[in-house]
């Protein structure tokens, strides 16, 4: 582990401890007492009586920090050995870093909908995309949509990565080597 990897591993534990600290609540309001509502983030030891932790959300907080932990770490990772033989930020990398911002912009602006507006369905139906510390009044994150976001960021992400990935060369012979090595002899003479 390199200096920028530990950087990027305390980055991210300081990161967790604080979502973990400031996660994002439901209420329960005393008239509808059976759905709950977005209530936005509270420290969790100042909570109100009627307010639960949104779990779906704050579980999903913690994996695109750790997704985005492990992006920096590969990006940091590479020895100096191999950074002399390549670019120094390439297509994967690039790949690497859209999506992060991508994860980024999914969870401020996570898909919301009326508690009025709310059914049982596979897909529920939402109003929009608000940004998630201007809390709409009645409003609920719709979790199964903010998951399937996530999941195809995720895929395309990793799809455009192995597509830019470089082709390492072939492997030559002892006889090929060899060549090489006296042509270079030969010039240098």
């Amino acid at each position: 582990m390199n200096r920028n990897q530990a950087i990027t591993l305390a980055i991210a534990l300081a990161n967790a401890v604080l979502i973990m600290l400031v996660p994002p609540f439901d209420v329960y309001s005393i008239a509808t007492g059976k759905m709950p509502v977005f209530g936005g983030f509270e420290f969790y030891f100042n909570r109100g009586q009627y307010m639960v932790v949104n779990s779906s959300v704050l579980a999903l907080e913690l994996v695109i920090v750790t997704i985005n932990a492990g992006i920096a770490w590969i990006l940091f990772g590479s020895d100096q050995a191999s950074a002399l033989a390549r670019p120094r930020f390439g297509m994967q990398n690039t790949t690497l870093v859209v999506v992060a911002a991508n994860l980024l912009v999914i969870l401020l602006f996570p898909p919301f909908e009326s508690v009025y507006a709310i059914t049982k369905a596979t897909l529920p139906s939402f109003e929009g995309f608000y940004f998630i510390f201007s809390r709409q009044p009645n409003h609920v994150i719709v979790a199964p949509i903010l998951y399937l976001e996530v999941i195809f960021v995720l895929i395309n992400g990793a799809l455009c990565w192995l597509f830019f990935r470089r082709k390492s060369p072939a492997a030559i012979s002892r006889e090929q080597a060899y060549q090489i090595v006296q042509e270079i002899r030969k010039n240098k003479s």
